[in-house]
């Protein structure tokens, strides 16, 4: 990764902190939009299978660094990023054209919790990757293992349990 100055690490930071502001503003306001004519139905098991890919990918990028491997290890991360943009994308499109789901299971003590967690740690995780991926940027691999050691768990959990959640809801899918 090439190194940045700091004058465009000040305006990365702030771009970091805009986002992890405007983008969970953004997805609870077209939660309100529906689109009606567009079936997007098809999308969750989509999402799901791109927060396993993440949880994947998450995975191989520690192990590749822990060998040494560091361009691996850049090359999945930033595959890591761009597969949770398209859960992004396709989680919003899916939301924007359908819908909620109820969960009707008997597991609802343990669905309700884990939807919960996830979504206030899917807020979470934002800033704490993006911010960890700057200072990699930077070449402040001390600062970067730090935040290393609080944002990757929470980005694997958000990936995790999302497929949890989805394989939980997914049968009552086409009772809406």
């Amino acid at each position: 990764m090439e190194l940045m100055s700091e004058n465009k690490v000040k305006n990365a930071k702030k771009l970091i902190i805009s986002l992890s502001f405007i983008i969970p503003l953004v997805v609870v306001v077209l939660f309100g939009v529906k689109i009606d004519g567009v079936d997007f139905s098809f999308l969750p098991p989509i999402y799901a299978s791109i927060n396993a890919f993440t949880a994947v990918t998450l995975i191989l990028a520690v192990i590749a660094i822990k060998q040494g491997k560091k361009d691996i290890h850049q090359s999945l991360i930033k595959l890591s990023l761009l597969l949770s943009l398209a859960f992004l994308a396709c989680y919003v499109a899916y939301h924007m054209t359908s819908n909620s789901t109820p969960y009707g299971g008997e597991y609802g003590m343990i669905y309700y919790p884990l939807l919960i967690l996830h979504i206030l740690l899917s807020i979470a995780v934002v800033p704490l990757v993006l911010f960890t991926y700057l200072f990699a940027w930077q070449g402040n691999f001390e600062k970067h293992k730090k935040w290393t050691r609080f944002a990757f768990p929470i980005w694997l959990f958000v990936a995790v349990s999302g497929v949890i959640v989805y394989k939980m809801i997914a049968p009552y899918y086409g009772n809406v």
